[in-house]
Order: C-alpha cells, then sequence, then structure tokens
C-alpha cells in the first residue's frame, strides 16, 4: 500500500511544482479533493497522493497548460466521456509513442494507417506493454495477459478493476479484481506488478490530451 503513494514533499521535489501551484491546482479542480489523503507518521500528520496516478495528472496538466486555461484543463481532465470518443491511427500511436512497435504489431490489428484504435481498446495494448517495456515479462506472459485482460475484464460490473501480476516458483498468474481490491497471498508468492485501471487511463489521458486541444 505505502510503495502506491508519494509524500506530499516527495511530490514536490520530483515534479519541481511549488506548494501554491499544488493547491491552486486542487481549488480549480484539476486534482480530485480525494487524491489528497492524510496520513499519521511519525512527525504528526503528512498529505499523500496515489503516486501513479498524481504524477500522471501533473505531467498532463503541465503538458496542457500551454493551450489551455485552468478551468479549460479542469473540465477535459475529468470528462472520461471526451477521451472515450478518442480514436487514433496506429500511426499515431506509433509517432507519439503511445505504444511500442513490438506490442502493437503482436496485439494489435496492424501497422497500417487504416487501423484505428478506439480509447478502451489501447488500455488493453497500453497494459501489456507498459510490462513489457519494463522487463517485467515475457512475451509468452504477455500473450496471457492480454487473453485476460480482452476475455475478462468486460465481466467485471464496473469499469474499474485492478490486476496483480504475480510468481511463486517461476509460474506465473494474472489475478483480474474489482478495484478497489486489496489481496493476500500465500508464501512463496512474490507481487511482480500491480496496475489499476485508473492509473493506465490517467496515463492514456496524458498521451491523448493533444487530441483534445487541437
Amino acid at each position: 500500500m505505502e510503495d502506491d503513494l508519494i509524500s506530499k514533499k516527495q511530490l514536490l521535489d520530483l515534479t519541481g511544482i511549488s506548494y501554491g501551484q499544488l493547491y491552486r491546482w486542487k481549488r480549480k479542480q484539476l486534482i480530485p479533493e480525494e487524491w489528497f489523503i492524510r496520513k499519521s507518521t511519525f512527525t504528526g500528520q503528512e498529505t499523500f497522493f496515489p503516486k501513479e496516478m498524481i504524477l500522471s495528472r501533473i505531467h498532463n496538466i503541465v503538458n496542457m497548460k500551454e493551450g489551455l486555461s485552468l478551468d479549460e484543463m479542469a473540465d477535459k481532465l475529468s470528462d472520461k466521456a471526451s477521451f472515450e470518443k478518442v480514436s487514433v491511427t496506429a500511426k499515431e500511436i506509433l509517432e507519439r509513442n503511445i505504444v511500442s512497435t513490438i506490442t502493437l504489431r503482436k496485439f494489435g490489428k496492424s501497422l497500417g494507417d487504416e487501423s484505428i484504435y478506439t480509447f478502451e481498446g489501447l488500455v488493453h495494448l497500453f497494459a501489456v506493454d507498459r510490462l513489457l517495456s519494463a522487463g517485467e515479462m515475457s512475451m509468452e506472459e504477455a500473450e496471457l495477459l492480454f487473453r485476460t485482460l480482452e476475455e475478462k475484464v468486460s465481466r467485471l460490473e464496473s469499469g474499474s478493476w485492478e490486476l496483480f501480476f504475480v510468481r511463486k516458483m517461476g509460474v506465473s498468474s494474472f489475478i483480474l479484481a474489482q478495484a478497489p481490491a486489496e489481496l493476500w497471498f500465500d508464501e512463496g508468492v512474490r507481487l511482480v506488478s500491480k496496475m489499476t485501471y485508473a492509473d493506465l487511463i490517467e496515463q492514456l489521458k496524458g498521451k491523448l490530451a493533444y487530441k483534445l486541444v487541437e
């Protein structure tokens, strides 16, 4: 759990933004109120954030602020429906480094300009590409992950899910669960990676934000 969070001080140091910017963006609803998590520490109370989402959101704000006002950015970043309508070609995916050529060739429709990918269609490719690019799984495991996402995600009641990638004695498994999920593993199981749908779409928003600024 703690690995999923980043403290306010770490966030400001890592991103280079100021305390004033952070709270101004909060007041403008660019950063959701619920992302500011107060926790007790040995020095007293401290504010933490969901690490992947806040880093992606700040990256998105910095990249979009040249073309939009803060109010316009707040509208666009909070409007999931706008992103769900976005579609991109295979050429755009590769030119903007959204997904690698290896992943797109292996799991996509084709590399031709006529191939169109929707936002939701990109999520599964993006998830697979993240783990492949990080060197955390083999191509065989990537095939299992992509098949799991394609076949199982639609069975979840809500669109929000979490994925756990585990190994035990060299045998790998993927566990897909409704978010928020909390799992306990038996001895010997190693959690290789955990990713959430919320993290993935926040990162994809950053890569597709140019579509909403055009």
